[in-house]
């Protein structure tokens, strides 16, 4: 949304905001949040105790360490300095809690992380600290980020910013939730095989999954450095520029293209067998960007998702038992990859770590190199082919199945068309493929369904088209609907 320019400076620099103001203090993007501060309209300490204040005893768990004081400390010296330090000066942001920041603690979602707190920052975050941004808080997650619900039996379940019911996605649950809550105007996921833009998707939000290489990985808690990425998740396309342009030290804004010369492909295996409402709003957005000029060009990618599923599991979990076990060691932890894994709590992540990592049923070095030297490079060479030949600007598809769904009872099924289905499989069945070959991918919100749940479309770029990938999406959000705010703010 656009800064309100009529905030008047006195008024929202008094420690008391009337209500109504307090709504659109909580609005800003952090793009308009820091113009705000720049002008003078608006303070930094204002902007952060009004998160704080609403952000309240956090019921929801969507944060591991919520760091107040640490915040408006940083605010008022952000407000102190004389002119603004960098393009997110004063802005408060959230960090996953798989992704170290210097002085906090960073658990990983996991109970044997619980006392390790990093003495330097994650690489992303000093770039994002660098330009002037604050860190309001460490956000929950899906315990080990090894799942897509965010249900963490350690820390509490994530609650969905439109539902508390409905959980958050995942495993950037606690990310995405208080983004798409208005509690926070932007902060960072990792995505692996859709972490980022799952719950950016399920929580009314847009998401950026970059392509791998793009950001560094170090301070990252690993699962497979070939699919690990950190991304930013915010509510607007102009905000994932401005983060992604600090973090890669790139331009921090983009034109958007002209629609009428993009070529966006509609791949019938990532469409077909969605929600009816997924569905509605899924053709209504198509429509709606084929009446503004796209082209839409019918593909059948099912050779591509048949290789898919030969390819993620062996990566991740070969590699998350090799990097896990060497970054726990390299950052001085003090905790052992036994030791970690004797402490998992969530037992959905217990039974992966017991069994395929650590277990007899752990991938063999053979089957894991035959999979990185053929099968890989086979689903990166299929994707590329069908970007050449039908000349796409991108792929566009559903980012999920189908909308968040019940915190209870949905940990390891859900139902889809009436029929019972894995809920992690369902959830991915997306965002996975592009994940497995290291292209880009941004989910934008889309709307609400008839039952008030938002919804996301994803659009996937050919690797490392990323800033294109994001001019695109700037394009398609200008023709989309508005996604209200949670409670029909």
């Amino acid at each position: 949304m656009k800064m309100r320019h009529w905030f008047c400076t006195v008024f929202l620099m008094l420690p008391g905001i009337s209500a109504a103001a307090s709504d659109d203090v909580r609005s800003l993007g952090a793009g308009d949040a820091a113009e705000a501060i720049r002008s003078g309209a608006l303070t930094s300490e204002a902007l952060v105790e009004t998160l704080i204040t609403h952000t309240g005893d956090d019921a929801g768990n969507h944060y591991i360490t919520f760091d107040a004081n640490g915040a408006r400390a940083a605010a008022r010296t952000a407000d102190a300095a004389a002119g603004a330090r960098g393009p997110l000066h004063g802005v408060p942001i959230v960090l996953k809690d798989n992704i170290a920041a210097a002085g906090l603690p960073t658990t990983a979602g996991t109970p044997g992380l619980r006392d390790w707190v990093p003495d330097q920052d994650a690489p992303v975050v000093a770039r994002l600290r660098a330009a002037g941004a604050i860190i309001l808080g460490k956000t929950n997650l899906h315990e080990l980020a090894f799942g897509i619900t965010s249900n963490n039996a350690a820390f509490g379940a994530v609650a969905n910013a439109y539902d508390p019911d409905r959980f958050a996605g995942g495993s950037s649950g606690g990310t995405g939730a208080v983004i798409g809550a208005r509690l926070a105007p932007a902060g960072l996921g990792t995505d692996t095989g859709g972490s980022v833009r799952i719950p950016a998707a399920l929580n009314g939000a847009a998401g950026l999954r970059p392509s791998v290489g793009r950001y560094p990985q170090a301070g990252l808690v690993p699962i497979s450095h070939t699919r690990d990425t950190a991304g930013p998740i915010a509510r607007n396309v102009a905000d994932l520029i401005l983060l992604d342009g600090v973090i890669t030290e790139g331009p921090l804004q983009l034109t958007p293209l002209d629609l009428g010369s993009v070529r966006l492909g509609v791949p019938s295996a990532f469409n077909g067998r969605v929600d009816p409402e997924t569905g509605r709003l899924m053709s209504d957005a198509l429509a709606a960007l084929e009446a503004a000029g796209a082209t839409l060009v019918p593909l059948d990618l099912s050779d591509i998702a048949a290789l898919n599923e030969k390819v993620g599991f062996p990566i991740a979990l070969y590699e998350a038992r090799v990097g896990l076990a060497r970054f726990l060691a390299d950052n001085n932890t003090g905790v052992t990859l036994p030791d970690l894994a004797a402490q998992i709590v969530s037992p959905d992540v217990k039974f992966v770590f017991d069994n395929l990592i650590l277990g007899d049923q752990a991938i063999p070095e053979d089957v894991y190199q035959a999979v990185m030297t053929g099968l890989r490079p086979q689903l990166q060479t299929a994707y590329a082919e069908v970007f050449a030949a039908e000349r796409l600007d991108a792929l566009v598809f559903p980012t999920t199945p189908l909308p968040a769904q019940s915190v209870s009872g949905s940990d390891q099924t859900v139902q889809l068309l009436g029929e019972d289905m894995p809920t992690f499989q369902t959830f991915i069945r997306n965002t996975d493929p592009g994940s497995n070959a290291g292209l880009p991918g941004l989910s934008l919100p889309i709307g609400l369904t008839a039952g008030g749940l938002p919804v996301g479309l994803e659009l996937d770029g050919p690797a490392f088209s990323d800033r294109h990938l994001l001019a695109l999406g700037l394009a398609v959000e200008a023709v989309l609907p508005d996604t209200p705010a949670p409670g029909g703010g």
